[in-house]
């Protein structure tokens, strides 16, 4: 899948966020935001008290009323731009992900003995059936490798251009719809149906106007609507008061509809009500940038809330295989000597470990490949069985290996393992490491010392959450020992041990019984039980289908480092909403010093002592503030989707910083905002 990153207001994206926005208009859309709602049954009012004011005398001035009913309407279409404007978004994800799906033309295998096939379109096929994919043909859907080792080319779904490996059995057996293999083939077989293919999950996933609210959005929604109904209840008693209040007193004149409904659009937290939404979406989106796609807004929220983080050792904390790190000769054995055997030894290997032989014997000694050809050596593989591997050349038998098989091997030979190589062998697996012995013939030459190699910068990023009150714990199947050394090395607060499935599942109940809410990655079958249970569970796009049915997150590029990313994308829309939560409320207030002196000065002349930005009239400060209302819903937009810049601090900072920005930024932009329109207004002769 081609990353796709749209600018904020990409031509296309805006020209659709624009027609979207008409057609939200629709009233049953625009219930689905109670706050909104009313602003959008304030608009229709005014639009019919205008006609009324055209059409028969009124005592307002049916131009004043068509400018309050033009910029109500402003209001809401910006509402809806701003939702439409996010959806764009993750259409634009969307969009790059439909390029991937292809009709495909299956082989189904009808005799697996004597591979013979039919072809039927992949649509066609259901669970169970068997298909046989060879080279350069395309999956037809997403399935499990039975039979075969293969090399497939996921780009189409990943964007990364490198190919993997899929085999039967293991963690690299699932394959999704769409990819193609490159090599050899595979048999697979069927575990989804038509329709409800990995791909076609995704596409839905992304669709930002799908999105499920999350609990604390709710909530949120829940308290914006009894504000709302608390001032939709004030201003409705204001009419009857203030007809009262002119007829006892035979002062002044009641106040308008329209100036009530100006004043009710105002002092409603419509600033946050119009971009809540847009907020949710875009925080999917910023998931979906980042090549994660997330099953539900719940998902990302509770990755704003985790603090527990449970991360995988391998490739997660360290570098994923074990790196040479030394040479430890035998007494009376040279470095070099010791050196140059594990070169010899490591020719033929091709694992990461052995690669790492050859750059440590190279980096230290300067020693390089040979010619092959013209010393004719006999390599030796290594086996489980043996548990060692090497070379044969010019007479001599090389051989490296685990300790307890070189010692065997050393031993039928006539030789002994020395006293200062046990101990070496000893230390090293209390350190953590992995010690490889060496030998010659009979002679125990010395150990080569495998380290997990712990990622750079990862004890900084540990720190940092830490500091953000955020556990971490390894897990791993490595025993105590040598779990408890890398997790020191790593800056872990906590490790387990010999990890079991069981045991995996035991320990995020036991933190989410004490009220913590867990993430957790993984790839394989056996973590699908624990990513059921854990709050934010991501799996790995290159794990089995069992893992990727039971997160709710799955990272395409699988990069179990990418869980940290993903709590950073969920707190920073929590930090999103919170401070535009405190922007809009701050924005209200200020607003009230606009507003409420210009709406009862023709009924409380003494009211105008309140009037403290010295607005032009009481049309012109109503207008103002019913102008401002509505533009700073655009203002904030670009904010909305690109989220409150996150760093890792407390909470205690977290909400100082936001009442500094956010709220005594909300209190000093409307009057400086209100005031400008007032003297353009007045300067034009709007007003």
């Amino acid at each position: 899948m081609t990353r796709i990153t749209p600018q904020l207001f990409e031509r296309r994206i805006f020209a659709e966020a624009l027609r979207s926005s008409v057609l939200k208009l629709d009233p049953r859309v625009q219930l689905r935001n109670p706050v909104m709602f009313t602003v959008y049954v304030g608009s229709l009012l005014t639009t019919v008290l205008w006609a009324q004011a055209v059409l028969t005398s009124s005592d307002e001035s049916s131009g004043f009323i068509l400018a309050v009913s033009v910029w109500l309407w402003f209001t809401v279409l910006f509402a809806n731009f701003a939702e439409a404007i996010a959806e764009g978004h993750g259409k634009a994800q969307a969009a790059s992900l439909k390029k991937s799906r292809t009709s495909v033309i299956a082989r189904k295998l009808v005799d697996a003995e004597r591979q013979e096939t039919v072809d039927v379109a992949a649509p066609d096929l259901k669970i169970g059936d068997l298909v046989i994919v060879k080279a350069g043909e395309t999956i037809p859907t997403d399935g499990e490798v039975v039979e075969g080792v293969a090399s497939v080319d996921e780009s189409a779904i990943t964007g990364e251009s490198a190919p993997v490996v899929r085999e039967s059995g293991g963690d690299r057996s699932s394959v999704t719809g769409g990819t193609r293999v490159i090599s050899d083939w595979l048999i697979i077989q069927v575990k989804t149906l038509p329709g409800q293919s990995f791909l076609d999950r995704m596409i839905a996933m992304v669709e930002g106007a799908k999105r499920q609210k999350t609990p604390n959005e709710i909530a949120l929604a829940i308290l914006l609507a009894a504000l709302t109904l608390t001032f939709l209840l004030v201003v409705a008693t204001l009419l009857p008061y203030s007809i009262y209040s002119v007829f006892a007193s035979g002062v002044g004149k009641p106040i308008s509809l329209t100036v009530l409904v100006a004043l009710f659009v105002c002092l409603a937290p419509t600033t946050i009500g119009a971009l809540l939404s847009a907020i949710g979406i875009a925080g999917m989106n910023r998931l979906s940038q980042a090549n994660v796609i997330a099953m539900s807004g719940r998902a990302v929220e509770a990755a704003g809330d985790v603090d527990v983080l449970m991360l995988d050792k391998t490739g997660t904390i360290t570098l994923g295989n074990r790196q040479a790190t030394r040479f430890i000769p035998a007494s009376h054995i040279e470095e070099q000597e010791l050196a140059e055997a594990a070169h010899l030894a490591s020719m033929a290997d091709e694992t990461a470990e052995g690669r790492s032989i050859a750059v440590l014997a190279k980096k230290q000694f300067g020693l390089r490949g040979r010619d092959l050809a013209s010393i004719k050596p006999h390599f030796v593989p290594f086996s489980a069985r043996t548990r060692m591997s090497g070379i044969t050349l010019d007479g001599h038998e090389i051989r490296k290996g685990a300790a307890e098989a070189v010692e065997t091997h050393v031993r039928s030979l006539g030789g002994q393992m020395p006293e200062d190589v046990r101990s070496a062998v000893q230390s090293i697996a209390k350190s953590g490491g992995t010690p490889l012995v060496v030998c010659r013939d009979s002679q125990v030459l010395g150990v080569i010392e495998l380290k997990d190699i712990v990622k750079g910068g990862i004890k900084e990023r540990f720190a940092e959450l830490r500091q953000m009150g955020i556990k971490t714990v390894m897990i791993t199947g490595d025993n105590p020992l040598t779990a408890a050394a890398i997790a020191a090395e790593a800056g872990v607060d906590d490790f387990l041990a010999e990890a079991t499935p069981e045991a995996k599942l035991s320990l995020i109940r036991d933190y989410q019984k004490g009220g913590r809410l867990v993430a957790m990655t993984g790839d394989g079958t056996n973590d699908a039980p624990a990513l059921a249970q854990a709050d934010v569970a991501v799996a790995m796009n290159s794990g089995t289908q069992a893992a990727k049915e039971a997160g709710n997150m799955v990272d395409l590029d699988s990069n179990p480092t990418k869980l940290i990313e993903i709590v950073n994308i969920g707190k920073q829309l929590l930090m999103t909403r919170g401070a535009l939560t405190t922007f809009s409320i701050a924005n209200d207030i200020a607003k009230y010093f606009a507003i409420l002196p210009a709406a009862f000065a023709s009924t409380y002349p003494s009211l105008r002592a309140l009037d403290l930005m010295r607005l032009t009239s009481p049309s012109s400060a109503i207008l103002s503030a019913v102008i401002f209302n509505a533009l700073i819903i655009i203002a904030l937009v670009p904010l909305a989707l690109k989220g409150v810049a996150y760093r890792p601090v407390g909470a205690a900072q977290l909400l100082r910083n936001n009442m500094l920005v956010y709220g005594l930024g909300g209190l000093v932009v409307p009057f400086i905002g209100i005031k400008a329109i007032d003297l353009f207004l007045t300067v034009c002769h709007l007003v």
